[in-house]
Protein backbone atom coordinates (compact mmCIF):
# COMPACT_ATOMS: atom_id res chain seq x y z
CA UNK A 1 0.00 0.00 0.00
CA UNK A 2 1.85 3.43 -0.82
CA UNK A 3 1.81 6.04 1.25
CA UNK A 4 2.00 9.93 1.36
CA UNK A 5 2.85 12.10 3.77
CA UNK A 6 0.01 15.08 4.22
CA UNK A 7 1.00 18.33 6.31
CA UNK A 8 -0.48 21.15 8.05
CA UNK A 9 2.16 23.22 7.39
CA UNK A 10 0.00 26.24 5.51
CA UNK A 11 -2.49 26.35 8.69
CA UNK A 12 -0.17 26.05 11.41
CA UNK A 13 1.55 29.18 9.56
CA UNK A 14 -1.64 31.16 9.15
CA UNK A 15 -2.82 30.46 12.39
CA UNK A 16 0.96 31.84 13.64
CA UNK A 17 0.26 34.69 11.74
CA UNK A 18 3.75 34.09 9.95
CA UNK A 19 4.13 35.00 5.93
CA UNK A 20 5.83 32.13 3.69
CA UNK A 21 8.84 34.21 3.82
CA UNK A 22 9.24 34.82 7.04
CA UNK A 23 8.51 30.69 7.72
CA UNK A 24 11.38 30.40 4.71
CA UNK A 25 14.02 32.26 6.60
CA UNK A 26 13.28 30.97 9.96
CA UNK A 27 14.25 27.83 8.70
CA UNK A 28 16.73 28.59 6.02
CA UNK A 29 14.81 27.85 2.79
CA UNK A 30 13.54 29.82 -0.25
CA UNK A 31 10.24 31.02 -0.23
CA UNK A 32 9.46 28.47 -3.22
CA UNK A 33 10.15 25.26 -0.71
CA UNK A 34 7.91 26.27 1.64
CA UNK A 35 4.71 26.91 -1.61
CA UNK A 36 5.77 23.25 -2.80
CA UNK A 37 5.72 22.04 0.92
CA UNK A 38 2.42 23.69 1.50
CA UNK A 39 0.76 22.48 -1.53
CA UNK A 40 1.85 18.94 -1.25
CA UNK A 41 4.14 18.48 -4.12
CA UNK A 42 7.57 18.11 -1.53
CA UNK A 43 7.72 16.39 1.08
CA UNK A 44 10.57 17.78 3.20
CA UNK A 45 14.10 16.16 4.75
CA UNK A 46 13.96 14.61 7.88
CA UNK A 47 15.92 18.14 9.48
CA UNK A 48 13.55 20.07 7.69
CA UNK A 49 10.44 18.61 9.13
CA UNK A 50 12.29 18.95 12.67
CA UNK A 51 13.00 22.57 11.92
CA UNK A 52 9.78 23.70 11.02
CA UNK A 53 8.41 21.80 14.06
CA UNK A 54 10.68 23.64 16.20
CA UNK A 55 9.55 26.93 14.60
CA UNK A 56 6.05 26.47 15.70
CA UNK A 57 6.63 24.70 18.93
CA UNK A 58 5.06 21.39 17.92
CA UNK A 59 5.80 17.99 17.92
CA UNK A 60 6.81 16.89 14.09
CA UNK A 61 3.78 14.76 14.24
CA UNK A 62 1.09 17.60 14.56
CA UNK A 63 2.53 19.22 11.08
CA UNK A 64 3.24 15.65 9.54
CA UNK A 65 0.92 12.33 9.09
CA UNK A 66 1.15 9.59 6.79
CA UNK A 67 -1.91 8.60 4.65
CA UNK A 68 -2.45 6.02 2.65
CA UNK A 69 -2.77 7.17 -1.71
Amino acid sequence: MPMKVVNRVAEVRRAQGLTQAELADRVGVTRRTIISLEKGNYTPSLILGLMLADVFGLPVQALFTLKEE
